[in-house]
């Protein structure tokens, strides 16, 4: 049953990324925020670092940055904290859809090139390419906390 539920979940999700493309004009990686990056055309690397506070706000540091369209970024992604966290880029809305999902199935596991969960101490990177400008958003989506802080913008400018 447990597989099931997965399985019907991921379909969901993925269907929801597919949505996400624009057009299908950048290719089928390309989401409204952009697409996976060359790590060798990285031109920036953003150190962000996830963890709670003693008040039980869960957090990014930093929590908001600005790029310029069609600059590839290598997020270096660090849990200082003691739970598992998130780091999931996309548009405010798709990330609403998906904290929806994840709420009704908290274990669900990823391979997304936009997101990445780390377990406590742990770190990892994405690498991404911004290809439109606008207002984005990075979120932590594990049920609970979004709603305790773990939210930031993104905001993409004209080159």
């Amino acid at each position: 049953m447990k597989t099931l539920i997965a399985s019907a979940a991921f379909l969901v999700i993925s269907a929801g990324f597919a949505a996400a493309s624009p057009g299908h004009s950048g290719g089928h990686d390309e989401m409204a925020v952009g697409k996976p990056g060359d790590a060798a055309k990285a031109t920036r690397t953003i150190n962000v670092t996830m963890f709670e506070n003693d008040e039980g706000e869960m957090l990014f540091q930093p929590n908001s940055f600005a790029v310029k369209e069609g600059q590839t970024v290598r997020f270096s992604i660090l849990n200082k904290g003691e739970l598992d966290h998130e780091f999931v880029l996309d548009e405010k809305e798709k990330n609403a859809e998906h904290r929806e999902l994840m709420m009704k199935f908290p274990e669900m596991e990823h391979d997304d090139p936009n997101a990445i969960r780390l377990e406590a101490g742990k770190r990892g990177e994405i690498v991404w390419t911004f290809s439109n400008t606008g207002t984005f958003e990075f979120a932590c989506l594990i049920p609970g906390h979004y709603e305790s802080g773990m939210h930031g913008a993104v905001e993409v400018s004209a080159k």
